[in-house]
């Protein structure tokens, strides 16, 4: 049944289009083998979204072998893709199975990692499904490596042993990321935050320092739902101690809804043949119209750069591309359209070097991901910013009053042409 991974490697012929699972689920065998054989490939398109560990093939000695294009650019491809060795594809996440499935895109190979095969046969696609679905209806063929540590989830992620060409047996440990505590910068601006959820509130939220720290001020709620389109470990101690019941949400009742995970190990033990978590195709996970459904969805993203009209940059500093669209337009505009829904944008008031994130003017070259009349929420240690139903000198003093101070005056200047600094004061 299982193949050498040599042998599972070498059918990939040349000139071929090739996927690689998402994040956490990236086949890193598979990987490092085909790198392995660069000398005997040429013209291979991969196409990803963001991955975890190391991407080989994005190495300049191989940039004449393999073409990148990533639908989010991770940490691993950031330099790539900035040195024009590997490119990025704007689309919204939700999108991106459309690509496949009206073969806008064909894909000839698909490397996926998945769970040991159960009595029926049945392999699972783990802790991220996403947008593999769509490939895997399309591909011309599956090569997988097996792994007794995958966990198996519930949901779209299944896939039979028959459909798949060549298997390879490996037992390594998924990759896990560290869960940072969250540091008194970020815990201000989760307060915030979680000043604005309400009970029985249904959540999108991602990974870092600040979604870990709402969820940690989340304690007291009640009746919480999830639907989101990846989690990480800290959903688990308000799942453990009943604030997460999911019964007040009207898609996917008690269900706790996601489409890829990436946490530490203990995130994925739980997991593991639990019910209660359906990992799901992205097309359905990050759907508007199936989003909107819940009651009270309340999005937390994050954004590069706001300027003073609400616009949000989320993808690039200035040209330099930087992460990309995901998923955050699909649940603003849910959370914006859920009945008691809040979509909101949290952020530090400056980046590392002490430039400030609220902006007169985006930087030159940066992209719009969430538009000014996409924006409700602002939030940074200062407070927040309702920007839903202002005019734009409205927005602006909104968006002043939560700016760092060391820049309010600046920005007062560009938007004003004066200095209203006392009527800013903290």
């Amino acid at each position: 049944m299982y193949s050498t991974i040599g042998d599972a490697i070498s059918i990939i012929k040349p000139g071929s289009n090739l996927f690689i699972q998402t994040a956490a689920a990236a086949p890193q065998q598979l990987i490092n083998e085909l790198v392995n054989k660069a000398h005997q490939l040429h013209d291979i398109t991969i196409y990803q979204m963001h991955t975890e560990g190391a991407a080989p093939y994005a190495n300049p000695e191989f940039k004449d072998i393999f073409k990148v294009n990533c639908f989010f650019i991770g940490a691993n491809l950031r330099k790539a893709v900035q040195e024009k060795r590997a490119d990025y594809i704007p689309v919204f996440l939700s999108e991106i199975p459309a690509l496949f499935r009206k073969k806008i895109i064909g894909i000839d190979y698909a490397l996926i990692h998945v769970s040991l095969p159960d009595a029926h046969g049945y392999c699972s696609l783990g802790t991220s499904v996403d947008i593999a679905p769509a490939v895997l209806e399309n591909a011309r063929h599956i090569i997988a490596q097996v792994n007794p540590n995958m966990p198996r989830t519930y949901g779209d992620g299944l896939i039979h042993i028959s459909k798949i060409d060549k298997m390879v047996e490996v037992n390594d440990p998924i990759h896990t990321v560290t869960i940072e505590t969250p540091d008194e910068l970020n815990r201000k601006i989760a307060e915030h935050v979680a000043s604005l959820i309400e009970d029985g509130a249904t959540l999108q939220m991602g990974i870092g320092k600040i979604p870990n720290a709402v969820l940690s001020m989340l304690s007291s709620h009640k009746r919480l739902g999830i639907h989101t389109e990846m989690f990480s470990d800290g959903v688990i101690d308000l799942i453990e101690s009943g604030v997460i019941t999911g019964e007040m949400k009207k898609k996917r009742k008690y269900k706790i809804v996601s489409s890829f995970l990436l946490g530490t190990k203990r995130l994925y033990d739980f997991v593991n043949d639990n019910p209660m978590v359906e990992m799901l195709d992205i097309a359905y996970v990050n759907d508007v119209h199936v989003i909107r459904q819940n009651p009270k969805v309340t999005a937390i993203n994050s954004a590069l750069e706001v300027d003073i009209t609400g616009q949000v940059c989320a993808d690039s500093i200035g040209t330099k591309m930087y992460s990309g669209v995901g998923g955050q337009i699909d649940f603003i505009r849910g959370a914006s359209l859920s009945e008691g829904g809040k979509p909101i944008i949290a952020m530090p008031s400056t980046t590392a070097g002490g430039q400030s994130k609220i902006v007169a003017t985006l930087k030159t070259g940066a992209g719009v991901v969430t538009t000014r009349a996409n924006v409700h929420y602002i939030v940074t240690e200062f407070g927040i910013a309702n920007l839903y139903g202002k005019n734009l000198q409205e927005r602006a003093k909104a968006l002043i009053k939560i700016a760092h101070p060391a820049h309010r005056e600046q920005l007062e200047a560009a938007c004003f042409g004066v200095s209203r600094s006392k009527e800013y004061s903290l």
